[in-house]
């Protein structure tokens, strides 16, 4: 009785998924079944055609002979059934791959445009191949279940079409064909039932095996430095068996059934041969009669038998639907702005007021409250926790305080035009993503951006004499996350293609880390005399942050201390911070600037 109630709550569940797919798009999928039911009108249709031709056409013609004019007639009407036939199933089989292809269209972008909305704490909770399983496999096993529903829904009218035709053709035959078609059905409700359990959780073993291999070839410097190969094989190749070993449930559980689906249908056919036989030789139906009963059984108890397997892919459908549906309703901390305010133009001014964060229960800002005039350069500095990559992740919107406010150009930013602020701010992180693309495509990134711009903001990164020393200088390709440069090297490319932006209030969280000392200082001058931004520096480097109008001293994720940098060092927490940093250098041992 579970089992029975399981099915039916899976079958109710994968009919609302249809329910909606066909909701979101009506029109092809109307098409689609417009031309199922073409297609099995002129299915049936084809049977009685072929029996009249029959009785009309080749019986006579072995008693006499058929007319020139009775034989072109057969032939037309086989040729018209048949043409309207191919017209049904054209149309059948292009509108529902189109209303498949716009379902996962739909669910792909839904996915997509939902990850682009939730936090950076979401995406750092779940691997990157299960959000990869989810845009793809998850969509792709909850979508395939509409590609065979318009051909279901003309087996569904075949059978009806096919069953009145069968008992309005012969009673007796009828009654025969009538026993035989619901023991497939019987058998179709029994398969659907036992592959449902083994196919959902095929389903969930592809994310398992998504997430295994993408982390095992993202982290593949690691795996080979700690000599972890053999571990990784084996964890790939535990979920690789768990997935074969589901799928072959399905498999043995197919080819059990596949049998006596192929069986019925024969041994109906014999059994009809020989009554139909019998009674065609007792002048009760006509040869044509029985060829028509023949077809119509054949019509009907195929499609029957193939429902089975259209039945098997909704409990995947079912599944992977589910797995989607966790994604969208995942919270938003982040509503998205319409029609929100614009900053102003020139350099941007920034200001928190009461900004407090917490991962969980765990608190990171904690009343945090400053402000930053435009064109200033401010460098955050603090022990490691103090809340610095936290309060950059506020200023850029990449999330929004818990308690606060925090306003670009006196723009709070919950209220600020989404696009005005992209063009507005550059964040430049200690870690940069590269495309496996050209340099001078890693630094426009889609912008039509003049080669003597690209040459400035490489020339104000130091980048430009090693871009002009690689093989093909801007137009080298730089290999996937741009493994062929140096981790400096991302750094400073990463640097130049914020600078192309121009941006307004530039944000550097530790984006200079693998950079020379001297070099960084280079660059920190030059972004200060060349460019007209305000400057936000997440800094460790002493060097670094004395270079800075200001600075603010993060503790415990609050602001200790907010002056210049030789304000500062009498603060003794600040000093013992920046000997911590390096103990060796002369602004601290002389409190000199």
């Amino acid at each position: 009785m579970k089992l029975v109630n399981e099915q039916r709550s899976v079958l109710a569940r994968g009919a609302r998924i249809i329910a909606s797919y066909v909701r979101a798009h009506p029109g092809p999928f109307a098409v689609a079944v417009t031309g199922a039911t073409l297609y099995a009108g002129m299915t049936v249709l084809t049977a009685v055609v072929i029996g009249r031709v029959t009785n009309e056409v080749f019986t006579p013609a072995f008693n006499g002979g058929v007319s020139v004019g009775t034989v072109l007639a057969a032939v037309g009407a086989i040729l018209g059934v048949a043409l309207l036939r191919a017209v049904g199933v054209v149309l059948r089989r292009y509108f529902a791959g189109k209303t498949g292809s716009e379902v996962r269209r739909t669910l792909t972008r839904r996915v997509v445009d939902k990850y682009q909305e939730l936090p950076l704490a979401y995406h750092r909770s779940h691997p990157t191949g299960e959000l990869l399983a989810h845009a793809e496999a998850d969509v792709q096993a909850a979508v395939e279940v509409i590609h065979p529903l318009p051909w279901s829904l003309a087996v569904v009218l075949l059978c009806l079409f096919s069953g009145v035709a069968l008992l309005v053709t012969d009673p007796i035959l009828g009654i025969i064909a009538w026993v035989v078609l619901p023991t497939l059905a019987v058998l179709n409700r029994r398969f659907s039932s036992k592959i449902e359990a083994p196919a959902a959780r095929a389903q969930e073993r592809i994310g398992d095996l998504s997430s295994v291999a993408h982390e095992s070839i993202d982290g593949g410097l690691v795996v080979k430095v700690l000599g972890r190969q053999d571990a990784e094989v084996a964890r790939l190749k535990g979920k690789a068996f768990q997935l074969r070993n589901e799928r072959i449930r399905v498999g043995r559980l197919r080819a059990s059934f596949q049998p006596a689906f192929e069986a019925l249908p024969a041994l109906g056919i014999v059994v009809l041969l020989l009554v139909g036989a019998w009674r065609v030789s007792r002048g009760d139906i006509s040869t044509g009669t029985l060829v028509q009963f023949i077809l119509l059984f054949q019509l009907t108890a195929v499609p029957i038998m193939m429902i089975g397997y259209v039945l098997s892919d909704v409990p995947r459908a079912v599944v992977g639907y589910a797995r989607l549906q966790e994604v969208f309703q995942e919270p938003v901390s982040m509503p998205k702005v319409s029609g929100g305010a614009p900053l102003p133009d020139g350099p941007l001014g920034v200001s928190a007021r009461d900004v407090s964060f917490s991962y969980g229960p765990a608190r990171v800002l904690d009343g945090v409250s400053f402000d930053l005039r435009p064109n200033e350069s401010v460098a955050i500095v603090g022990p490691t926790g103090s809340g610095k990559s936290t309060l950059v992740q506020l200023l850029s919107r990449l999330a929004d305080p818990a308690e606060g406010s925090v306003a670009v150009g006196g723009v709070d930013l919950r209220r600020a035009d989404p696009d005005s602020l992209h063009r507005a701010l550059s964040v430049v992180f200690q870690e940069n993503f590269l495309f496996a693309a050209s340099v001078r495509e890693n630094l426009a990134l889609g912008l039509d951006v003049p080669d003597e711009e690209l040459r400035r903001a490489a020339r104000l990164a130091q980048a430009d004499r090693f871009i002009d020393a690689l093989p093909q200088g801007f137009d080298t390709v730089v290999g996937e996350r741009g493994v062929t440069l140096s981790g400096g090297q991302r750094q400073r490319v990463a640097l130049a293609r914020a600078l192309v932006r121009n941006p307004r209030l530039l944000i550097l969280d530790d984006a200079t880390s693998a950079v020379d000392p001297v070099v960084e200082q280079e660059i920190l001058r030059g972004l200060r005399q060349e460019i007209h931004t305000t400057l936000v520096v997440v800094a460790y480097r002493v060097s670094t942050i004395a270079l800075a109008d200001r600075v603010l001293f993060l503790m415990d994720g609050k602001v200790a201390a907010d002056g210049t940098h030789e304000e500062l060092l009498a603060h003794p927490a600040y000093r013992a911070m920046l000997r911590a940093f390096d103990d060796a250098d002369p602004l601290v041992r002389t409190g000199e600037s």
